[in-house]
């Protein structure tokens, strides 16, 4: 008796249906318009201190914001969506997330976030996290999506959490950065978990 096949995975290209609308924000692609937002935060040390990059001068994150234009649409393996993260009923830019499909044979993807720290508290990140998921799972039809951070951010770890996020692992010492060994924590998620989740 052979087993039941797969989801299978959309059709590539793959372009999300602009904006992904949640109760509060909405996510779009980025556009060189949103220079003044993005830099704002990614001139933070606070902000940069558990990620590969940054603080970034006016000319970097320029750059980043226009790499990040690009990134609107998934035709394989490897590709990312970067979107802006805006509070819609007083349009203003709070953050940035990442999705990465990771894998398209083993239905594979990723998930990252950077918000300003003057919007914390509000649950922005959570409600951004939870749309991302959303597409992974239910558009994308993925078997799993993880994400990666600084074992030392803890205010991180707590947001995959909520998102219902399983700590699967924990890697001593496997990254050096600024000047130190750090630990790497992977957070993931399965399908099935997800659909329990929403159930």
């Amino acid at each position: 008796m052979s087993s039941p096949s797969a989801p299978t995975a959309p059709q590539s290209p793959f372009t999300p249906d602009y904006p992904l609308r949640t109760a509060r924000l909405d996510l779009r692609p980025v556009t060189p318009d949103d220079f003044a937002a993005i830099h704002a935060y990614q001139r933070l040390p606070e902000v940069c201190r558990y990620l590969y990059w940054g603080p970034y001068d006016e000319a970097q994150s320029r750059d980043s914001v226009a790499t990040k234009a690009t990134r609107t649409t998934l035709r394989e393996s490897g590709d990312v969506l970067q979107l802006a993260v805006v509070v819609r009923e007083t349009g203003t830019l709070v953050g940035d997330v990442t999705f990465v499909w990771t894998s398209r044979e083993h239905r594979q993807g990723g998930i990252g976030y950077v918000f300003h720290p003057d919007h914390a508290g509000h649950g922005y990140a959570t409600e951004a996290g939870r749309a991302l998921l959303k597409l992974g799972f239910e558009e994308l039809r993925l078997h799993r999506i993880q994400a990666e951070l600084d074992g030392r951010n803890t205010a991180s770890a707590r947001l995959l959490e909520r998102l219902g996020m399983r700590r699967e692992g924990h890697l001593r010492e496997n990254e050096f950065l600024d000047g130190e060994w750090t630990d790497e924590v992977v957070y993931a998620m399965l399908a099935r978990e997800w659909r329990a989740q929403q159930q």
